[in-house]
């Protein structure tokens, strides 16, 4: 359909009273075009990550009308499955953002008047708790009305099945399939949300599920008491998110004394105030983190996002100094922490396993094949990390650990998504077992770059918004894939891996990644969730200077390449 035509089905259905209708109008006064392109273009599209996108009127934004469509659909999918999974039920949670607990109420009321079973929070609540409470409650399905760590003015949708994770490919398909055809003037079906309490449709969960959530959580501890120096001065901060409850109260239970959380930060702010862009990953984030770090002495801040699945830190040099550590960085820490502990406890079983996507540094598969552990490789995102948990399984593996360099880490497979919670109560175990050995991260991590080789990381990306964004994305791709490089700053490409149409188990992705004759290797793909083309340079040397010198050749190099293409 012709977005003018989609537009104007909109200006025609919507009721004068609908906020909707208000902003649609004031969109026809302002005669902007192209706006009016970019929000009905096309639908929000849901997929394996559901749907994200700008809060506003239009079928390419989120607003109660593209959330009832896909809650709708769901529900249909759900009712095709018959009587007991529709007895089993849906989990709803949400994060701080504007209208995620409008939208997560309107989901309710949707699927609880077609008679499916809803489980709700009283507040928001981290994803991963919604993950884990899937399992835990036998439900069907999962529903978290968030947008990551997006900006403000963006808000999503994330989908899980009855495993845990969040929705495969096949189920995406046969959801999507059902949301396409629900017609959003004359379909949605909707009720009362405290009817529906009084009715036993919809359940507040209490909070023993919360605690149970951080019992697991806590159980995952490799070293406890004697062993830590629970001392050591911690910064933590939610980013206005979901985190601040659960993170402190982690941390109080496993007994560390002297941490702070940025209080500017503490408690939710869907505007991001005092951070902007909230995520952890960026270390302008940790701006007042390191203030306060200063203030009082923190040897490691800690971050989470608004949902609370990614988890970042910055740890003190030798110097005194903040330095930030990627996903890859923070990786390394984590399974060399949970491989020696696991060793030394005499825990470590005979076929151990640990998960980690495609486009994740080699350097976590040499240490854990160095503790006799097997590394697996999937596609990025964690339905397809914890999405590995069966097979393993079924192949007579333990499952240890599940990380992607894009900050997110899952430790245990009750828990089939990225925790940002469990994460930090492992970091911070970490840091204070260290301590009480006279050592910081800072000098394990510089161990275990003398022992494995000097690794480097530089992921850039390139943001290209809107309709025009998203071509020039495809053309960039397009272009690289007909013209490889066969050298690359001096080092030869040795191998190309083109993921679309799928690798020997790795179903098909829109990504392509070159190893290079000198240990280095490289990969570029689209983001599936925002308007970016990303990139993932990994170099190796026999020393720091080395490997920072190649990488710095290698992505000048291939980013000049590909921006030559308009």
């Amino acid at each position: 359909m012709d977005y003018t035509k989609r537009y104007n089905e909109w200006l025609q259905n919507l009721k004068d009273e609908n906020p909707l209708k208000t902003e649609l109008l004031s969109l026809i006064e302002a005669h902007d075009e192209k706006e009016f392109k970019e929000r009905f273009y096309k639908d929000l599209s849901f997929g394996t990550a559901g749907l994200r996108g700008k809060i506003g009127v239009g079928t390419n934004r989120m607003n109660f009308l593209t959330v009832g469509k896909a809650t709708q659909g769901i529900a249909d999918y759900i009712v095709k499955k018959g009587k007991e999974a529709m007895e089993k039920g849906v989990i709803i949670a949400h994060d701080p953002r504007h209208f995620s607990k409008e939208f997560s109420r309107y989901a309710a009321e949707i699927l609880a008047e077609n008679h499916i079973k809803v489980y709700t929070f009283p507040d928001l609540r981290p994803t991963p708790e919604l993950a884990f409470m899937i399992r835990k409650l036998n439900a069907v399905s999962g529903i978290n009305i968030t947008a990551s760590h997006n900006p403000k003015e963006y808000n999503g949708y994330k989908a899980y099945w009855e495993d845990g994770c969040q929705v495969s490919s096949e189920v995406a398909d046969g959801m999507t399939e059902c949301i396409n055809a629900v017609n959003i003037w004359t379909d949605i079906k909707s009720g009362d949300f405290d009817s529906f309490v009084n009715k036993g449709l919809i359940t507040v969960l209490s909070e023993e599920y919360d605690r149970a959530y951080l019992d697991k959580i806590e159980s995952l501890a490799i070293r406890s008491g004697e062993d830590l120096d629970l001392d050591i001065p911690i910064v933590y901060t939610p980013l206005n998110g979901c985190g601040s409850i659960p993170f402190r109260q982690m941390l109080k239970d496993r007994g560390f004394k002297n941490f702070t959380i940025v209080p500017e930060q503490e408690n939710p702010d869907p505007d991001f105030t005092t951070v902007g862009y909230p995520n952890p990953e960026d270390p302008k984030a940790f701006k007042l983190s390191e203030e306060y770090g200063k203030k009082f002495g923190a040897e490691l801040l800690m971050a989470t996002d608004p949902d609370s699945d990614r988890f970042a830190i910055e740890i003190r040099d030798d110097n005194g100094n903040y330095i930030p550590l990627n996903g890859n960085q923070t990786g390394y820490l984590l399974v060399n922490y949970i491989l020696e502990g696991r060793k030394t406890a005499g825990t470590l079983p005979k076929k151990g396993a640990m998960v980690k996507s495609i486009v994740t540094s080699n350097l976590s598969t040499r240490i854990a094949e160095s503790y006799g552990v097997e590394m697996f490789e999937t596609l990025t995102g964690f339905k397809n990390i914890c999405g590995k948990i069966p097979y393993l399984h079924e192949n007579g593996y333990t499952y240890l650990f599940g990380y992607e360099e894009s900050v997110g880490y899952a430790l245990s497979e009750d828990i089939r998504d990225k925790d940002g919670i469990s994460a930090g109560m492992l970091v911070a175990e970490a840091a204070a077992f260290y301590k009480k050995q006279g050592k910081t991260l800072f000098d394990v991590l510089n161990d275990i770059y003398e022992k494995y080789g000097f690794h480097m990381e530089n992921e850039p990306n390139i943001v290209l918004e809107g309709i025009e964004g998203s071509e020039r994305i495809g053309r960039m791709m397009k272009f690289f894939r007909e013209n490889l490089p066969v050298t690359v700053a001096g080092a030869n490409v040795t191998r190309v891996i083109d993921y679309i149409n799928g690798y020997k188990d790795i179903p098909p992705q829109n990504a392509l990644r070159l190893f290079l004759s000198n240990d280095s290797w490289f990969a570029i793909r689209p983001s599936g969730t925002e308007p970016k083309i990303k990139f993932y340079f990994y170099s190796r040397g026999d020393s720091k200077k080395e490997a920072e010198a190649y990488i710095r050749a290698m992505t000048d190099e291939i980013l000049g390449y590909i921006k030559s293409v308009d």
